[in-house]
């Protein structure tokens, strides 16, 4: 082989290992960060807030969602937004959301719940549930007109107001989900916060959401029910909405030991994701 040749294959060869090299880097950037909700590990985090942290980073989740926020100074007992800005910083993690109860977004503590979510880094505002408000049509719609006026009073702070799915989500008004008549009223910002297992377990239809309501999702939960099992048929459609149509920035997973000990749970469950590629 002459020397042009065989300069012009070591470039080649260069070359193809180059885009190879990109491909795979730009793969493993658009995959979806994985955090943990909290209250998988609740009791855990009761009996130590940084041994918890620590441990979550350890087995390799990417980012954590508080749980229980009604707009106090603290965000967690004595714990203060900066201190447990600190603790995610030092084991890698981010705030990938906040589950609030419905007086954190009211005038009174909304304030307080926006700045404590400045110093955490977090966008993402999720009301945890508001059964109450889930019964009837009527209350269904003051929900909705209170997330799209809560999100009115956010987006200045580029934050986003959402609403989490429980069972109850599902029952049937007038031949719809409660949680269809919801999302059908607020706005195209305000974020559907699927919880996959959830939604099953009241009779409900996420894939049929997802695909109702595409690019809704920001973030979602992830979470096994009966045969639905991430290895599942079922879940592939699950991960093909969220990764395309859903425009899913943070998948949470919310799966744990009884009454919120030990860590085997949720880390059985990461390493299902991982083992399937995401």
């Amino acid at each position: 082989m002459n020397p042009s040749r065989r300069q012009f294959m070591k470039s080649a060869i260069g070359l193809m290992a180059g885009y190879a090299g990109h491909a795979a880097w730009a793969a493993a950037k658009a995959k979806i960060p994985i955090g943990l909700q909290l209250y998988a590990v609740r009791g855990e985090f009761a009996r130590s807030v940084p041994e918890t942290l620590k441990t979550v980073g350890r087995l390799g989740y990417q980012g954590v969602e508080f749980w229980g926020y009604g707009g106090t100074p603290n965000v967690y007992k004595e714990y203060s937004a900066k201190q447990l800005r600190q603790i995610l910083d030092e084991h890698g993690l981010k705030c990938c959301g906040m589950h609030l109860q419905l007086k954190a977004l009211e005038d009174a503590q909304l304030q307080c719940t926006i700045e404590n979510n400045q110093v955490l880094g977090n966008r993402f505002l999720i009301v945890a549930a508001a059964k109450e408000k889930m019964g009837s049509l009527e209350s269904i719609k003051q929900l909705a007109e209170f997330l799209n006026q809560a999100h009115e009073k956010c987006k200045a702070q580029k934050m986003r107001v959402g609403y989490h799915a429980h069972a109850f989500d599902f029952a049937k008004i007038e031949g719809r989900f409660a949680w269809d008549h919801l999302f059908s009223q607020t706005r195209p910002e305000v974020i559907m916060q699927l919880d996959i297992g959830n939604c099953l377990s009241g009779g409900g239809d996420p894939i049929a959401m997802l695909k109702k309501f595409p690019g809704r999702s920001l973030t979602i939960h992830l979470r096994e029910h009966e045969e639905k099992t991430f290895e599942s048929d079922y879940y592939k459609e699950i991960f093909h909405l969220v990764e395309t149509s859903a425009k899913t920035q943070w998948a949470v997973v919310e799966m744990g030991g009884e009454g919120g000990k030990g860590f085997d749970v949720p880390e059985k469950a990461l390493a299902t994701l991982r083992r399937l590629g995401k």
